[in-house]
């Protein structure tokens, strides 16, 4: 029986692989992910570019592919059951009557665990939150105080979201780390205040360590 294999592909570097993930791929009748996600991988079969303009229809595709007999390596950015695509994979196929246990998932790194080596913080020690894709990101001025570091996806560029903090009575003075391009070459950490962060200017690409002063 076909199976849809939901594959944490981990921050970006090669090194970040895990060797289920690489075994798995090459396995796959098809692999589907974005150019960035395919490039990571030697030796695959046919494979689909994710077109960003059209996401939901490549997962969409995605489950079609499997419910018609193929094997489908699907890419997912980090770990697919934080801000990944386990979520939607599970309720196209719940559309579409494709059977869950036909779907396989097989876990990334995340780029909140490197971040959390970087900070030396243990992340069972500190609020974990994702704003990727919302446009309300309240839920954070709820958390922000209670005495644990915040290791967060920003939904929108740093500096929008630590002005945002900053309008709603956070001390600009916080300290905050910024984590970009994670396991790139390109890598770079920035330590700081919110107050400077919200100067400042970084790629989409970034995890947000907030201190607890």
């Amino acid at each position: 029986m076909s199976k849809l294999y939901i594959i944490g592909i981990g921050p970006g570097s090669k090194e970040y692989l895990t060797y289920k993930a690489v075994k798995t791929v090459q396995n796959a009748d098809i692999v589907i992910g974005s150019q960035r996600a395919i490039n990571l991988f030697d030796d695959i079969n046919k494979t689909i570019i994710f077109n960003v303009k059209n996401l939901h229809k490549n997962l969409e595709e995605s489950v079609d592919i499997a419910i018609n007999g193929k094997n489908v390596a699907l890419l997912s950015t980090g770990d697919p059951g934080f801000s990944g695509l386990l979520s939607p994979i599970l309720e196209i196929s719940k559309e579409k009557n494709f059977n869950i246990d036909n779907i396989e998932v097989i876990p990334g790194i995340s780029s909140l665990q490197l971040a959390s080596g970087k900070s030396k913080i243990s992340w069972d020690k500190a609020n974990i939150m994702t704003f990727h894709g919302r446009k309300n990101i309240n839920d954070i001025l709820e958390i922000i105080d209670n005495g644990k570091p915040t290791i967060a996806l920003p939904s929108r560029k740093v500096k929008d979201m630590t002005q945002y903090l900053i309008d709603n009575g956070v001390n600009p003075e916080r300290k905050v780390m910024v984590c970009e391009r994670l396991s790139y070459p390109d890598e770079k950490i920035v330590k700081s205040t919110l107050k400077d962060i919200s100067n400042s200017e970084f790629t989409y690409m970034c995890v947000m360590v907030i201190y607890t002063e």
